[in-house]
């Protein structure tokens, strides 16, 4: 059945509510189309204060970042409020007990927004092992070719053992992007229960037998400082860790003191500021790249993201469940 038509389908109220900035890149023309199609919504009309606006008809929100808390108070002016389509990932932002409470639908594009996060970890994988920043710096350095067979001894992806801290969306992911590697995947994560096709071990076993650590982690309270300076010094000399999860998951004070001993490797998109400050030494040691929050959803790939959310809106109005759903108990062991 098209989306669009059927005895079925129906088009219910729906408001766009996020950050203005975010809504220009996220929804482009053609999305703005498609949602216009799928819903009675105004695609141009933005709200990133529910104050004032009303809320009375409005039976769906189409979310992303930006988009103000749905407060009890809120929901006391929309009666007719049924779902919330939320075209990024996390929805704890927003997304209040007072929703849960109300029963209504919760859909989130996380599982879009989980796809560049682990292409950019797996192309850290395999750049780590292959020491490309590395020799790439040398010989920019240098300008002249070296040993680099002597210099970065073993180097390469060939029977490598890489870790994955969290058997999250991401983590399982970049699961399945390294099966065709020659690499041997260690697994960490104690609510892990059914077979990913990587070993699982425990933390302190997994940091101390990969050249890889690759966090994939929520930020929780008991994942706070997960990687801390005795899991940091367990891991092999030489070996990398990859943050594209959070900064709170690693105890940054120690793992600056590993790389600045030149001990460890790192690829780190997430810090502590966010902006680190420019005096420090992470932006300048050779053994680590530092990014700005650029592995999630960013240009291009935004467009995966308010696809996803659109399809669920489209299930929505045909009366189906979401394929995306999210449920309240599943929120104290997720981002």
């Amino acid at each position: 059945m098209n989306e669009f038509s059927g005895e079925n389908v129906r088009r219910p109220k729906t408001l766009v509510a996020m950050g203005r900035p975010v809504a220009t890149r996220l929804l482009n023309a053609q999305a703005r189309s498609r949602l216009a199609m799928i819903a009675d919504v105004d695609p141009h009309l933005v709200v990133d204060d529910f104050t004032g606006v009303d809320l009375s008809a409005v039976e769906v929100l189409y979310t992303s970042w930006g988009c103000p808390p749905v407060t009890a108070e809120v929901l006391a002016s929309a009666p007719r409020l049924r779902a919330i389509v939320h075209a990024a990932g996390s929805v704890k932002h927003h997304v209040t007990d007072a929703v849960w409470q109300r029963g209504i639908a919760v859909s989130t594009a996380a599982d879009a927004n989980a796809e560049p996060v682990a292409e950019f970890t797996l192309a850290s994988i395999l750049y780590a092992n292959k020491r490309v920043i590395d020799i790439a710096r040398a010989y920019r350095s240098g300008r002249e070719n070296q040993d680099w067979d002597a210099r970065f001894p073993g180097f390469g992806n060939y029977r490598r053992t890489v870790g994955i801290v969290g058997a999250s969306r991401i983590g399982r992911r970049v699961i399945e992007l390294l099966r065709p590697f020659d690499v041997e995947v260690l697994v960490s994560d104690p609510y892990l229960r059914e077979d990913l096709g990587a070993t699982r071990v425990d933390l302190d076993e997994l940091v101390t037998r990969c050249d890889v650590v690759s966090l994939h982690a929520p930020d929780l309270p008991e994942t706070h400082h997960l990687m801390d300076a005795a899991r940091l010094a367990g891991m092999r000399d030489g070996a990398t860790l990859i943050n594209t999860a959070r900064a709170a998951l690693v105890d940054q004070d120690a793992l600056t003191a590993e790389l600045v001993s030149g001990r460890l490797y790192a690829i780190l998109d997430h810090t502590e500021p966010e902006i680190l400050p420019a005096s420090s030494p992470l932006y300048d040691l050779p053994n680590v790249l530092v990014t700005p929050h650029i592995a999630g959803s960013l240009g291009g790939e935004l467009a995966r993201m308010a696809d996803l959310a659109l399809d669920e809106l489209a299930r929505y109005a045909r009366g189906l469940p979401f394929e995306h759903g999210v449920e309240p108990t599943s929120l104290s062991r997720s981002a």
